[in-house]
């Protein structure tokens, strides 16, 4: 079924690539694995079964194209469209250094469509057979979105003439709006798959256990290690078996939880943190999907909904310390604070709901994995590049290693290398060089024509194309999505207004002017051995864009800064913190907090001590 090596989806791809050999197994190289979190795959050369329609023709490679366009995607947290090519980069790359195992800690879809999920498990299914690679999976809010079926659709992929075109799964859930707009595509292909139907794809990639496994549970299973069998552990690996009651309905619905021993010693736990609260008034045994919340929260309600979790991981971690395996814990959500515990100031300056601080875990949280005896947790969800330490005594510390999106910037994966019983190395892999992530901007060209003709407000950036690299192109996503949106949604209006009047050198005065000793600016120059040129170049908004590059790709970001302009930023936010003035001192120490995390770039692990050293690259 699967033997005509990736399909018409990527085979232009793959054939312009150079044949890569298979990774050589020894057993005296360290065992290495590879995260790739948040692909967020759209199929863009994907096929809607049940319809004639194939997209919109590319001018520039005459294939057909089922992409998004750039105005949604610049106004969204992640790319839908280059970030497809951006996970067959990093496949390769992961390819080239021999990688054998890959861990996918959920979003790995748009949003859970069939077109999308068939999409992955072509491309899972090609690296797996011609390269040897075991995937690992487990899902994030995106995937599924809700834990059953429900027809959907999205109005904004690209169409003929740069138009929107609206792509729908059941005829009648949208109106076109005006004679200029396409008629909209039907087609079930779309909607959005509930658990059942996503595992039916990607059953091969860790969900269910494998004859060549020497070990696979659930947290429902009722067998052990000394006693496993893969009969009995296929049984009860059906999804039916693999259900628990939620509150406040009780709700039987599926957490597809796991653990695997793909290779001796070596335990992979693949914690499922979708939860999926009953909505007021929900109906009990409803599989209704409307009648359910999204999963975006992540682990905070994971304690109060899905606590049958934390007992098994408990058990889990002491049964692989008991036995001698290697434990590697992963989920989509993290579990610590990932705003280098910013956070809490975060929430004073821009409010409870704004910055995406709902998502912060609380610190029960971290307590309750530390507890469990976990001492290292890999996760994603948020798109960004960021380690959290937590230590409560009694050799109870927790390191969370947070992995950056594909589909985002910073664009990375990252690498565990295990360096021994008590050591991990972590590295982080950025993507510059992207084969074919330019293939679509001759659509975006039609789009930016269209749009512009037709007077639209707050149009994007046609500079977007110039980009040469994706990382460059990644970099001014997150530019047009603060002007687009964060600006917009997330910043108070008059502390917005005043950071965007200022200057740099502004900004500096106002910190010198501290209530009780005024520092004169030539003076306070004089004494720091700079220049007023070094605060002269950037404007308040200058610092607004490298906030978000540094609460996105933490120290990966610092080139992308300069060195003499972060000291800049350090200097100004350290007389601002001096200052009378509550709003600026809450930004200074929420700068100066992302300015100063832990090790994110490449870094040990001491799983003894809970200690992160950065390594030299």
């Amino acid at each position: 079924m699967y033997r005509s090596a990736f399909f018409i989806a990527t085979l232009c791809y793959l054939l312009a690539c150079t044949e890569k050999p298979k990774p050589q197994e020894t057993t005296e190289d360290p065992i290495q694995i590879a995260f790739l979190s948040d692909v967020h795959l759209t199929d863009v050369y994907g096929q809607f079964e049940d319809t004639d329609y194939k997209g919109v023709r590319n001018p520039g490679t005459e294939r057909y194209t089922l992409a998004r366009t750039m105005q949604s995607q610049l106004e969204s947290t992640r790319l839908f469209n280059e970030n497809y090519f951006a996970f067959l980069a990093a496949l390769d790359r992961i390819v080239d250094r021999g990688i054998r195992f890959v861990v996918m800690p959920g979003d790995f879809s748009d949003d859970g469509q069939r077109v999308n999920v068939k999409g992955l498990q072509r491309i899972l299914t090609y690296y797996s057979e011609k390269y040897g690679i075991r995937f690992i999976t487990t899902t994030g809010n995106h995937d599924p979105a809700r834990p059953f079926f429900q027809h959907a659709g999205k109005s904004d992929f690209l169409g003929e003439g740069g138009k929107s075109q609206p792509i729908f799964s059941k005829a009648g859930m949208y109106e076109p709006k005006g004679e200029d707009t396409l008629p909209v595509v039907v087609t079930e292909d779309i909607a959005k798959l509930g658990y059942d139907e996503i595992l039916q794809y990607l059953q091969d990639f860790g969900f269910f256990p494998k004859p060549t496994d020497t070990y696979w549970e659930t947290p429902f299973s009722d067998y052990g290690y000394s006693d496993y069998e893969y009969d009995k552990a296929l049984e009860q690996s059906h999804l039916e078996h693999r259900k628990y009651a939620i509150p406040p309905t009780f709700d039987t619905i599926p957490d597809v939880s796991y653990l695997v021993e793909p290779s001796d010693n070596l335990w992979f736990l693949a914690i499922d943190g979708n939860v999926y609260v009953p909505k007021d008034g929900a109906d009990r045994a409803t599989e209704d999907p409307a009648k359910y919340s999204g999963a975006s929260t992540g682990y905070s309600e994971v304690l109060t909904h899905k606590s049958h979790l934390l007992p098994w991981m408990k058990s889990v971690a002491q049964r692989a310390k008991a036995l001698g395996k290697t434990l590697i814990v992963f989920s989509h959500f993290p579990v610590i604070d990932f705003n280098d515990d910013a956070s809490p100031e975060m929430k004073r300056l821009f409010g409870e709901g704004k910055m995406q601080l709902h998502r912060v875990p609380s610190e029960a949280v971290a307590q309750a994995f530390a507890d469990a005896g976990i001492k290292v947790h890999f996760g994603g969800h948020m798109h960004s590049n960021d380690t959290g330490i937590r230590n409560f005594g009694k050799e109870k510390g927790l390191v969370n290693v947070q992995i950056p999106s594909l589909a985002a910037y910073i664009p990375a994966f990252k690498v565990l290398t295990l360096r021994g019983a008590n050591t991990f190395e972590v590295e982080t892999v950025v993507l510059d060089t992207v084969p074919g992530f330019k293939d679509l901007f001759p659509l975006y060209e039609q789009e930016h024509a269209y749009l512009s003709k037709n007077a639209k407000n707050d149009l994007w950036n046609k500079e977007v194309l110039a980009a040469d690299t994706y990382k460059q192109f990644t970099l001014w996503h997150l530019r047009e999505l603060v002007r687009l949106r964060f600006l917009r949604d997330d910043w108070p209006e008059a502390f917005k207004a005043r950071m965007l009047e200022s200057t740099g050198i502004a900004l500096l005065q106002t910190g010198l002017r501290t209530p009780h000793n005024p520092i004169a600016l030539e003076e306070f120059l004089t004494a720091k051995e700079m220049d007023r040129t070094a605060f002269e170049s950037w404007t308040g908004l200058d610092m607004i864009h490298d906030f978000y590059k540094l609460k996105n790709a933490d120290e990966l970001a610092l080139s992308d800064i300069g060195k003499d302009r972060l000291q800049a930023y350090k200097v100004v936010c350290e007389q601002l913190e001096k200052g009378n003035d509550e709003t600026l001192r809450l930004w200074a120490t929420i700068f100066l907090k992302m300015c100063s995390g832990v090790p994110s770039d490449h870094f040990i692990i001491d799983l003894e001590s809970g200690a992160v050293q950065a390594l030299a690259r």
